[in-house]
Formats: C-alpha cells, structure tokens, sequence
C-alpha cells in the first residue's frame, strides 16, 4: 500500500505499520521484514514503487498485520561517489534513523560494516514499538529549580554492574539495578541524576581488545541501548528504562540524559555504514569539498546539525525523550558544535538552538551545553539564550588550581564561587547559569585527582598518548595509593575541600559517581574503553569511607535546607549578588582581602536579603596555618557564630548539624593548613526552621 510519509519512521496505525524514511538521492529502496534478531534471510522484502511510494523526498510503504515487536531494516540504492559524498551500499543493512528499538543478532561484526559485500546476516536491525500502551500512573516530572539541584552524573551500568552491589546478577548494570540504589540517592542527598549516553551505540566501536564503555558513539537518537536492559523479550528494554524513570520520578529525584548530537558510531570515511551513510550521507553530515568528513567531534564525523533534515530528527528525538520517555532534561555533549553550519563555520544564531530553546514540548527540561567542541570553539559565557545552562569547565580548573595551591589563582577562585560573574555577568544570564563541577566522567576522578602527577591509561592502549595532560592535580609525595598517614590525611582533607567549594558556591553543583567513596580508576583519565572494575562503582568502598560519605550526604542536606538554594534563580547574576547576596570579601583580616598572585587564602562574609542568617566561609590553600578574623555576630543582629563545616577536623566534627555546631568565642578561627571552613550565625527564628528540615 502507498502510505504516508509522515511521520518519519515506522508507526503503529490501524491493523498495521506506516514506515516513512528520507532518501532525497537515493534510486530504490527496499523494506526487509524480519522474525527474529538471528534471521540470516528476511521473511519479506518490499520493493518501494517509485511512483506509489515516493513523495519528494520521502519514502513510505504502509504494510498491514505487521505489530510491535517486527523486526526490520533497509537497502537503499544509489551512487556511490564518495568524492562528491554519496555513499549509497545496496549491500547493507541499514538501520532506520528513527529506530526507537535496536537488535543486534549474536553474530554481530562492525568491521563487516566497514568492508564491501553483504552484512545482513550481522547487521542491527531496527524494531518497531507501540509507546502507547504504557502505564505510566500518575507520573510527574519532579520540576527542582536548578538551585534546588545537585547533579549526580552516574553510568548506568558502572554504578550496579560490580559482583559487591548487592544486585541480583541477573539485574546487574541495567535500568533496573539502578532502580535498586535509588534508596542509595536519596540518602545522598541527590535530585538529580544525569545518565552517561543511554542511546543504542555499538560497544565495538573501540581499540582492538577493548570495548566502547561509555557509549559516546550513538547509532540511533531514539532507541534506548539493549544491554543496558535486564529484560531479554524484544520489547523490553523500552518498558525496562520508564519503569527506571517512573521510579527516580516517584523518589523525587530528576532524570537527564547526557544526550551526543554531534557525531555518530560511523566514523569517517573508512568508518561502517551502519545508518546515516547510506540513507542520506549528505544529509546527516558536514562534508569538506572532497568529500571527506568534517570532524568537529574528534570522532570522525560531525552531525550537520542546521540541515532541514538532521535538525528535525534532533527536535524529534528530544520530543520523543520528553514526551514518551518523561526524561527531564538533557546535558549536550560537545554543544559547540550544534552551532556549526554546513561548512563548519560558527553561526551567530544557531537554527537548531533557538528551536530546541523556544519548543513547546521541551518547556520546562532542563537544558545543559558542554559549551566546547573538539576544534577550538569554546563558548563558556557565551552560548545563546537565556534557558541554556552550562558545564563551567572553568570552575573545574579554577578551583583545582587555587585548591592545590597554585599561585596566581586568588581571582578566578573568587569568581567561580559566585557563580562566575566574569562569564555570565555581561549578558544578563540567570544566577544558575554555571554548572559547577571539579570532576565528571572525562578526566581524573577526586580521589586521582589528589594521588596521582600523570595519567596511567596504559590500559586502554594507546601508549598513554590518550587523555589529557592538563590535570591540575597533585599527589603529595607519592604516585597512587600510599600508606604513609601524613598523605593519606591530607588527600582525604583536599577532597573534602573540593565537595565543601562545589557544594557552597553559587550556581548548580555537579558531583561524579562515586567521589563520595573515594571511588578510583587507577590513574585513568580517560577510560572510556575500560568495561571493568576499573570504571564499575566498588561498593566495598561505602563501608571503607563512611566518613567521606558522612560529609557529602550532610553537606548536600545543608545546600538544600539554607538559603543557599532560595528561588533566586531567575535574576540575572549581577543582580542577584547585588541585591539577594552581600558579600565582604577579607583575609586573614577583616576587609583586606589580598589579590596578589602569591595569596592563597580568602575569606568571605555573605548577608542574604531575607536578613535571616550571615554566612562565614574561609579557605586556606597555602601550607601553613592562617588565623582569620571573623566579624562580631551582634553587629549583624544575630546569635553566636556556629561551626558547621571545618575540614581539617576527623569525622564527626569536620561537618555538624546546627543541633551538634560548637559556638565559635572570639574574633578570629584557626583555619590549618590546606583547609575550608564554613560558619554560619543565624537568627533564632531562622535555627528553628533549619533544625525543622533536618
């Protein structure tokens, strides 16, 4: 039957299932219809008629009887002149862009996607779905202002995959393993979790003896990946991954997917034909002159993002996730790129951006750019719009510098805690533009961070060329796990310092699986190929560092209860820390705080405008102990100074409740060496109300 090419993709109407896919320069098209993953031969094929089945640029068939559940994919006829960038393959099986479920069968090989001849007995196959017939009872997005967010970035299969989880085998490394630490979130004091890639990518898109791990390589903006599931019927992994959403939702914690837009699992032009290739290479891609790929990503390819055809099917994917999935928001991996244009020249208003921006159907997700690409073009501060957050990758090297001691630091440290008035205070950005983070899947974890000089990817081999040199981290006298306790206690003091900065700045903090346990890749910055204990969250290390634990669930539970975390994020930054946020920046001494590239000590007193509490936070980077003076708490009308944050003190004194917080005498602290402080003098009706929350 004729058919109808919208909506893009295979849909459920009536007794049967419309596919619609573009093809603009294609010369045929074939429908093949499997039963199982493992079929060698498809059951059906379905020629498309050129006349019945073609509208402009699409092609569509409408088959009758078929349901959810087929199994499906196409050949597609054309040239193939990759100097003028048609990569037609009649020989492969491809899958449907719009694939909302990927197969893939046992005998799967990507590099027979990479040579010439036939692949259909090895290819992924695409898989038609019914969403319509999930319960979703009464599902609602939590909706936390982002300063009512902390973001815990977690792998799905990492945080449950280690034999120690305490997950059934069978569950182990899937949506529903992480159903099962939910409990283990709430505790923390997380709201927020935002999921390493969950799109359907190919695990064999990796150096020879290792697999893709974290999952950077999507072939299919719709599909959730297969693995990743614990149910083995066909359909299962999409039911499998809103039962995880339903469950996160009813804990009250917020679901955000680490979304890649800029590149697909095909590489270049010596990369498999998988999809995208050899439906409409020029298209889906940003081609050079030649025909060769322009690589934005450092992947191989570039998604052409502001092309009529990939931008639609970007707006289309993030629909789908939001309205069928109830998925919260989306972090956009290497975003710089989405505002490239066919020729990878940067566009002063991005096409694509200002739709995702302004859509209807994407009111009220969270937006998240990683506001870089892997070509130069950096736009921390300056990405469009007002809705979009962004990494601060300079909050990470900011603090990690003045942390560590570095000289020349003082200024930018004091910005990035206030939510980077240099970056988004010209633009009238919101006060929560700045995601704040010191680590994230990319790079050194908190606790490599303070034990290790270099990287040590000798496993992902590439001779440890791979990964970046820029760490800004220090180990204190010994390369990785010591047993001298002088280095032991201070690396412990160092990561606390960075949660204690991370989690009392300004802006949305942002915290990496398993830094609350001191969770360790060996030195591996970059293990994006290591599927093993190397990479998988160790569960022994909860009971093993209950302190730090201890330190990171209060310290969360502080954030969220004090008016740190008040409804002030639609001011503009500079308003907002005019007239919400008074700060008095010192020193050692009250009023003179010192800027010169040799200090390493700051100090800052914050009123808020509610007049409830005044805030004392005092950091000493240098190697020595520093007396600070604290200003009188009568002169602020207010009770005595409390101690509630000191890192240099053992558990249970380096954080308190308000109910345990020692009055501070005097007019000045003792800050040691390498060490944060955090006071608070608060009124009484304001300590009634805190100790309420708690």
């Amino acid at each position: 039957m004729k058919g109808w090419p919208y909506p893009i993709g295979a849909s459920i109407k009536g007794n049967g299932v419309n596919f619609s896919i573009y093809s603009k320069n294609s010369s045929a098209v074939e429908l093949l219809l499997f039963t199982d993953p493992e079929d060698t031969e498809p059951t059906e094929t379905i020629v498309f008629d050129k006349k019945l089945n073609r509208t402009e640029s699409y092609w569509h068939v409408f088959v009758p009887g078929l349901k959810a559940g087929q199994i499906y994919g196409y050949r597609i006829y054309g040239p193939f002149r990759p100097e003028k960038g048609y990569l037609f393959d009649s020989q492969k099986v491809l899958l449907d862009p719009y694939s909302k479920l990927v197969v893939l069968p046992k005998t799967y090989q990507r590099e027979l996607a990479e040579k010439p001849g036939n692949n259909q007995a090895s290819a992924m196959k695409s898989v038609v779905v019914d969403t319509s017939s999930y319960d979703w009872e009464e599902d609602r997005c939590p909706r936390h202002s982002f300063v009512q967010t902390i973001i815990y970035e977690l792998h799905v299969k990492g945080f449950t995959r280690h034999p120690n989880s305490g997950v059934v085998e069978g569950k182990r490394g899937t949506y529903a393993g992480l159903i099962e630490k939910i409990p283990y979130l709430k505790d923390l004091g997380i709201t927020a979790v935002e999921l390493l890639p969950v799109f359907q990518f190919d695990n064999q898109d990796a150096p020879p003896g290792n697999k893709n791990y974290w999952g950077y390589s999507p072939v299919s903006f719709f599909a959730p990946h297969r693995a990743y599931s614990s149910r083995k019927d066909i359909l299962g992994p999409l039911d499998e991954f809103r039962d995880m959403v339903k469950a996160l939702h009813k804990a009250d914690i917020e679901v955000i997917l680490d979304v890649v837009y800029n590149h697909t699992s095909e590489g270049d032009q010596n990369g498999p034909t998988l999809c995208f290739k050899g439906v409409e290479n020029k298209a889906y891609y940003l081609l050079n002159t030649d025909g060769t790929y322009g690589d934005y990503s450092g992947c191989g390819n570039t998604i052409n993002a502001n092309h009529s055809i990939a931008r639609r099917m970007i707006l289309d994917s993030l629909r789908f996730w939001v309205s069928e999935m109830h998925v919260d928001g989306f972090r956009f991996d290497l975003a710089s790129v989405l505002s490239r244009d066919e020729y990878g020249n940067p566009l002063q208003s991005p096409p694509i951006l200002w739709e995702i921006q302004s859509d209807p159907i994407l009111a009220g997700a969270k937006l998240i750019a990683e506001a870089w690409d892997a070509a130069g073009l950096y736009q921390v501060g300056n990405f469009i719009g007002d809705k979009w957050k962004e990494w601060n990758g300079k909050f990470r090297d900011d603090v990690r510098s003045f942390i560590r001691g570095d000289e020349g630091s003082i200024s930018n440290f004091a910005s990035r805690i206030l939510a980077s008035p240099d970056l988004y205070g010209h633009k009238n950005q919101p006060a929560d533009t700045s995601i704040n983070f010191i680590t994230c899947h990319d790079g050194f974890t908190l606790n490599d961070l303070v034990s290790y000089n270099e990287k040590h990817n000798w496993a992902n081999g590439q001779d440890n060329r791979d990964g970046t040199n820029h760490n800004l981290s220090y180990n204190f006298g010994e390369e990785g796990p010591s047993t001298d306790p002088t280095i032991v206690r201070i690396r412990e003091q160092q990561i606390k310092n960075f949660l204690a900065v991370t989690l009392l700045s300004y802006g949305t903090p942002m915290i990496l699986m398993g830094d609350e346990v001191r969770r360790t890749q060996q030195g591996n910055n970059n293990a994006y190929c290591q599927d093993n204990e190397i990479s998988w969250f160790d569960w022994d290390l909860l009971k093993k560092n209950a302190s730090l634990y201890r330190f990171v669930r209060l310290l969360n539970g502080f954030r969220l209860n004090t008016n740190l975390s008040e409804a002030d994020d639609a001011l503009p930054l500079m308003e907002f820390l005019q007239t919400k946020r008074q700060i008095d920046w010192s020193g050692v001494h009250l009023g003179k705080p010192d800027w010169s590239a040799t200090s390493h000590s700051l100090a800052g007193t914050v009123r808020s405008n509610k007049k409830d509490s005044v805030l004392f936070l005092a950091c000493n980077a240098y190697t020595e102990d520093m007396n600070f003076e604290i200003p009188d708490s009568h002169d602020f009308n207010k009770m005595n100074w409390f101690r509630i944050i000191d890192t240099s003190l053992p558990s249970p004194d380096d954080i308190v409740l308000l109910e345990n917080a020692e009055i501070v005498e005097g007019d000045s602290y003792l800050v040691k060496a390498r060490s944060v402080v955090f006071l608070i003098a608060p009124s009484s009706s304001w300590f009634a109300d805190f100790y309420s929350k708690i």
